[in-house]
């Protein structure tokens, strides 16, 4: 368990993430999504990660019925603000919309203000049928720095203070911005999603030194950067930041493929352990959406690899010099 900045908030080294439990692309039964839960649980993750965007609520919903019968005090969970979910009287799904296979019942609307994140606060514990929220993220406040900064933060570090939430900290798909929330706000934490992965390393020189300097916590997720690292060989149409992978990126997950086959291991084994190798990274959250996906991700998470396969990716200018790794 690592201790998220300076809180007495503590995480599993491997978390769960519920996006896929919340239709995530398509749909999941709820059995699968309690299945998927429960297994993570079995495999000993006690980080739990979602959000109201995921499924329009639904995968709050469903996780906080999986982890009903769990002891509250042996898990730690996480859920976004920033999003507030309003009924809409738009017929169809939110596939379009937002990605997820549920009918689109409500729209989501951006909201980084104090009223809003305590209103977004209240429907997710509604939604999670709890009393407390372990950490709170500000999701996505890509273009609404101002009012996340000057009102968002504030108000969960308020509610940090109360102690109705244990941690605060922003969570988002680039560097940069949540460096500034580490340079000039009171966060904790900082969920980085594909930005510091075993193809990618762009936070690596300025970020993460950063957050170590600052003792802000990072959670590592969208660490396979959208499937392009989740398979043994490399698909020659995969996927990166949500769209077609370009020829440049899929020719070099593919050779760092080629590295990991020489030293008897996979890709998914050493992109899912690559993130832990710095001193900031704090947890890797891999969402699930089965019970055999969550199993084959805590299989690849547990597998042994050699200390020589690190050293032949950097010698293969596959990894910065200097590079923390496992």
């Amino acid at each position: 368990m690592s201790r998220l900045g300076d809180t007495g908030v503590t995480v599993t080294a491997l978390g769960f993430g519920a996006a896929p439990i919340g239709n995530l692309y398509r749909e999941v039964s709820d059995e699968q999504a309690q299945a998927a839960v429960d297994t993570a649980w079995d495999t000993g993750v006690r980080y739990f990660d979602t959000a109201p965007h995921y499924g329009l609520g639904l995968a709050e919903r469903r996780l906080g019925a999986a982890l009903a019968n769990r002891p509250r005090a042996e898990y730690t969970l996480s859920t976004k603000v920033g999003r507030l979910l309003e009924p809409s009287t738009t017929s169809g799904t939110d596939l379009e919309a937002g990605g997820f296979a549920v009918p689109a019942t409500h729209r989501r609307v951006w909201d980084f203000t104090a009223d809003g994140v305590k209103r977004s606060i209240e429907s997710s514990l509604d939604r999670l049928n709890l009393d407390r929220i372990d950490v709170v993220y500000l999701h996505d406040p890509d273009d609404h720095w101002a009012q996340a900064a000057t009102q968002g933060v504030p108000a969960l570090a308020a509610l940090r203070d109360e102690g109705v939430i244990g941690a605060i900290g922003v969570g988002m798909n680039q560097w940069e911005l949540p460096a500034r929330f580490v340079r000039e706000t009171d966060i904790d934490v900082v969920m980085l999603a594909g930005r510091y992965t075993l193809l990618e390393q762009s936070a690596l020189a300025e970020f993460l030194p950063l957050c170590a300097e600052r003792g802000v916590s990072v959670v590592a997720a969208g660490v396979f950067n959208s499937g392009l690292l989740s398979r043994p060989q490399v698909p020659e149409h995969a996927k990166y930041n949500y769209t077609d992978a370009p020829a440049e990126l899929v020719d070099r997950a593919g050779r760092i493929a080629e590295v990991c086959t020489r030293h008897g291991t996979t890709l998914p084994q050493a992109a899912i352990q690559f993130p832990l190798g710095h001193p900031a990274v704090a947890s890797v959250v891999i969402g699930s959406r089965t019970p055999e996906q969550m199993r084959q991700n805590a299989d690849y998470f547990a597998a042994p690899l050699p200390p020589e396969l690190w050293a032949d990716l950097s010698e293969s200018g596959l990894l910065p010099p200097g590079t923390p790794t496992p």
